[in-house]
């Protein structure tokens, strides 16, 4: 070892860790040096730690001066005390190795003293070992780098993709039957989602999606064996495990105070404002499993078209939007504005600890692509002058959440219901115990529906990650119309946890009860049970 130095690179020994910018770990890699530079340091008052009477000033100046190898961290702090490995020396010595080369090869050789560069060959061959596999380090980091920039995905688009799988059962007999012809089964969905940025705040994401809860005509098979849309679950989408691409949206900002949504497909309420539901609750895969207690049934309800996001302030956001159902379809009836389609206005303010929104909702159906409250309630309050009649709605909704503390929010949303029929004629509409009656609706007729819930939740009770939460909640229901409105009140009560398994897996057990299903006490009530396993990658 090195036994004597000169006074300069004697205190070179205690420089080096001012190379990083943060402080290594205890067993750091040779690869690990060097990493986030601050930059050169001009002039030793730059370091804001160093003072002139500290022992070591005259070393320094001098190094910085005459040398220029030293840097210091990002807040300008030197932290000479600090210890150092002997990859760290080594970084910073080949750092100092190169400026003095750098130094002679410009004719400045006279600023190297001669007893210097006996130490700095003295040093080379001490840590050469050490600067070898640095340099091999770094090659080989530069060798992959160089492969995964060539062989990666895109530039601009990145991959994460959400796959969900359940076991599921409902207890109790059929909606207007006197069995039970559900079994357990076992199902899953999958989504694929493609998220390009051009702009560094703007965002594309295409999606790819398959599943098999759905019938292929794309029904629930849950709701189909217990005759109500009240059991279906949050995530029971699609048939066949056929892949399709349900979604395309475009997010892009302009200015600071206004942003913009556009897309083709598969654009809900959901997708252009934010629907003031906690995210750990509306997650399809990782909140609250039943299809009711996702969130408002306001926000159920979309297809194509466009979207503005007006922040009024800070803490205030106006939404706009315009979803046409199948805006792709040319022939009559269809298209982006002579067909069925559904627009918002949503004002939103936000806390740090909550937000509340005030939504208003107008859309037209038409006949037989009725289904008013995005299949949340009973049949009746779905099409309540049946599918046959077109039908025009009107919906205000409120909704909002609190968080009391770090492991405790309260959220809560609730809505009432304007619906008219737009022709005349006889409909088949739900009597609430399975089946329907051909009854006579008049152009103009109308029908109310209200509904609500309360749901309480406990992040990261019984462990980091994991959700308990319930669910109080009143599915829309018929309360007056001119043709038929619900003969009782149906209640949902729901219990679930999310077990946190690790970043990527979660298990969360299901349960709820629904009380009068279909708005109609002469049905039995109907337990839903679900075991449901996600994985986020």
């Amino acid at each position: 070892m090195i036994k004597v130095l000169s006074h300069s690179f004697f205190i070179l020994l205690l420089t080096v860790p001012a190379v990083w910018a943060v402080p290594p770990e205890e067993n750091s890699s040779p690869a690990d040096a060097g990493r986030n530079l601050q930059g050169q340091v001009n002039s030793v008052s730059q370091l804001s730690d160093i003072k002139p009477s500290d022992w070591a000033f005259q070393a320094l100046q001098s190094l910085v001066e005459r040398y220029g190898c030293i840097a210091g961290y990002p807040d300008a702090t030197y932290r000479g005390n600090r210890a150092l490995s002997r990859y760290e020396f080594a970084a910073g010595l080949n750092a100092c190795l190169d400026r003095v080369n750098e130094l002679i090869a410009v004719g400045t050789n006279d600023l190297v003293k001669k007893e210097d560069l006996t130490v700095l060959r003295n040093l080379q061959t001490e840590f050469a070992t050490e600067l070898a596999t640095l340099r091999g380090r770094v090659d080989t980091l530069e060798a992959h780098t160089a492969t995964l920039e060539e062989q990666q995905f895109s530039t601009t688009t990145k991959l994460n993709a959400q796959i969900i799988t359940a076991i599921s059962d409902t207890f109790g007999n059929r909606v207007g039957g006197k069995s039970d012809d559900s079994s357990i089964y076992f199902a899953n969905r999958g989504r694929l989602n493609l998220e390009s940025s051009f702009t560094g705040k703007d965002l594309l994401r295409i999606r790819l999606e398959f599943g098999n809860f759905t019938n292929s005509n794309g029904t629930s098979q849950i709701a189909a064996a217990t005759g109500t849309g009240m059991t279906r679950l949050n995530f029971d989408n699609d048939s066949n495990n056929t892949l399709i691409i349900p979604h395309i949206r475009y997010y892009f900002p302009v200015g600071d105070s206004l942003s913009f949504v556009v897309g083709p497909t598969g654009i809900g309420y959901n997708d252009i404002t934010n629907n003031i539901t906690p995210a750990t609750i509306a997650d399809d895969g990782n909140g609250i499993p039943s299809l009711f207690g996702k969130n408002s049934p306001l926000f159920e309800r979309g297809g194509g078209g466009a979207a503005a996001n007006l922040s009024i302030s800070k803490n205030l956001i106006l939404t706009l939007g315009y979803l046409a159902n199948t805006p792709n379809v040319p022939s009559a009836q269809n298209g982006l504005f002579d067909g069925g389609y559904n627009a918002l206005a949503h004002l939103a303010y936000y806390s740090e600890k909550g937000a509340i929104g005030v939504a208003y909702s107008h859309g037209y159906n038409p006949a037989g692509t009725v289904d008013v409250n995005a299949g949340r309630g009973s049949a009746l309050s779905n099409a309540p002058f049946g599918n046959n009649i077109a039908t025009s709605n009107s919906i205000v909704g409120v909704q909002g959440y609190y968080r009391f503390s770090p492991n405790f929010q309260v959220h809560s949303w609730g809505g009432y219901v304007w619906a008219n029929a737009k022709n005349s004629g006889f409909s088949d509409i739900s009597n609430g115990r399975g089946g329907t009656d051909s009854l006579f609706v008049n152009n103009g007729d109308s029908a109310n529906a209200w509904f609500g819930a309360i749901g309480m939740s406990f992040p990261d009770v019984g462990g980091k990650g994991n959700l308990p939460g319930i669910l109080f909640g009143i599915p829309p229901h018929v309360s007056n119309s001119n043709v038929r409105q619900d003969r009782d009140t149906a209640y949902h009560i729901e219990a679930f946890y999310r077990y946190r398994l690790n970043d990527n897996i979660s298990v969360t057990p299901g349960f709820w009860v629904i009380l009068n299903p279909e708005n109609d006490s002469r049905n039995d009530t109907q337990y839903v049970g679900v075991l449901r396993t996600t994985f986020d990658f």
